[in-house]
């Protein structure tokens, strides 16, 4: 398998999971704005700022995702034509590094959502509320996109892993 291939496609898919998170930002906006027009009750008003705020902080993550994966994809043919080897030993390790961090993301996310449920269950203002509501929605999609990037970094982690052998 052609390895600088291999590179590329992984970062595009990662180009075009940015695309798709800033979608799901977007329903985050939507929802603000739905509240913000549509809202009567105290309780649908206190989650226009949560959900806008969430809105944001998603946004921040699909421009994470975009800016550190679209240079690669150019990044890769120069490194790979330079020095194959040492472009194969820098991808593994990083990914090795990857997968790391993603066991750590997938146990403080579970630890902010029960933080949330608890907010909920023992503060009885609609801000909060709304908030916590809003935090778990917010951790919840952000799981989907890690559990999405951590299953495509193993698996190309897997390949580089299989290439070197």
């Amino acid at each position: 398998m052609d390895i600088l291939k291999l590179s590329t496609d992984w970062a595009r898919a990662e180009v075009f999971s940015s695309k798709i998170t800033l979608l799901l930002s977007l329903l985050f906006f939507l929802a603000a704005f739905g509240f913000w027009q549509l809202g009567k009750t105290s309780m649908a008003k206190a989650f226009i700022w949560p959900m806008l705020v969430a809105g944001v902080l998603i946004v921040a993550v699909a421009a994470g995702l975009y800016f550190a994966n679209k240079p690669r994809i150019a990044q890769f043919e120069t490194a790979y034509t330079t020095d194959a080897k040492a472009f194969v030993q820098a991808e593994t390790e990083r990914t090795a590094k990857s997968q790391n961090d993603f066991t750590l993301v997938f146990k403080v996310l579970p630890l902010i959502i029960l933080v949330a449920v608890l907010l909920i269950f023992f503060v009885n203002t609609p801000l909060w509320r709304a908030i916590g509501i809003t935090t778990i929605a917010l951790m919840t999609i952000l799981m989907f996109i890690d559990s999405n990037t951590n299953a495509r970094n193993t698996v190309y982690h897997q390949q580089l892993i299989a290439l070197i052998k």
